[in-house]
């Protein structure tokens, strides 16, 4: 009898672009010293945690992530670890690489609001958010919603029906803020945008017979018992 499948998705290391406020979809950083000490914490606090596989998106950072939790893990070396470009991180355009103010000032006037705090207050959608993000883009690299709907859910499905053909279990996937959030609106309409994730914070999805249930977000728990594990070694 299968096992059920849960996926643990995990929010990638704090990077530099992070840290300084920078956009960061396509681009990309490496993460801080602080960044991969608090990744170690939560290897550490998986480190006992049954995966038969594990994955990240195509981004350095997310790959950064994945290799450190697999080498504090106890049979890391042994689980299967690929990467899928699907679970990337949304692009922003022109605006990808600027600071974070660039792009959370001019979306909000081109949807008509005041400013991100009258944005965030009418609650946007998702789609509401990747027609602006298109319309500020200069040099046509922005993704339309559809496009980003199709890939985040078959790439995130895909490898849950993998797993769970493959007799059910638990699977690590590293991805990114906004692609998180944005995968549990489509599972659960009436969650906000913009949940906060923090870095190196896990979100547990449960999938059966084609249907995913959310059964935790943004737990820190993990950080929080792999820093417990350090201090008493």
């Amino acid at each position: 009898m299968n096992k059920p499948t849960t996926l643990y998705i995990i929010r990638h290391g704090k990077t530099m672009f992070n840290t300084i406020g920078r956009t960061q979809g396509w681009s990309d950083t490496p993460l801080t010293k602080e960044g991969e000490k608090i990744i170690h914490y939560l290897g550490l606090g998986l480190r006992d945690t049954d995966f038969k596989e594990a994955y990240s998106s195509d981004s350095g950072r997310a790959m950064q992530t994945a290799r450190i939790i697999l080498q504090e893990h106890q049979h890391g070396s042994t689980i299967p670890y690929s990467t899928d470009s699907r679970i990337r991180e949304w692009c922003f355009g022109s605006l990808d690489g600027g600071y974070d103010g660039e792009l959370w000032g001019v979306v909000p006037r081109i949807l008509a609001f005041k400013d991100y705090e009258d944005m965030m207050t009418n609650r946007i959608s998702y789609k509401d958010l990747a027609d602006a993000i298109i319309a500020a883009d200069t040099a046509n690299w922005a993704e339309p919603y559809e496009k980003i709907k199709e890939r985040v859910w078959s790439g995130f499905e895909d490898i849950a029906q993998h797993r769970e053909k493959n007799g059910g279990g638990n699977v690590m996937v590293v991805s990114h803020g906004l692609t998180i959030s944005f995968l549990l609106s489509l599972i659960d309409h009436s969650l906000p945008m913009q949940i906060g994730l923090e870095n190196g914070s896990v979100t547990k999805l449960v999938y059966e017979n084609g249907t995913f249930t959310i059964d935790s977000v943004n737990d820190t728990d993990y950080i929080a018992k792999g820093r417990a594990l350090s201090l008493s070694n």
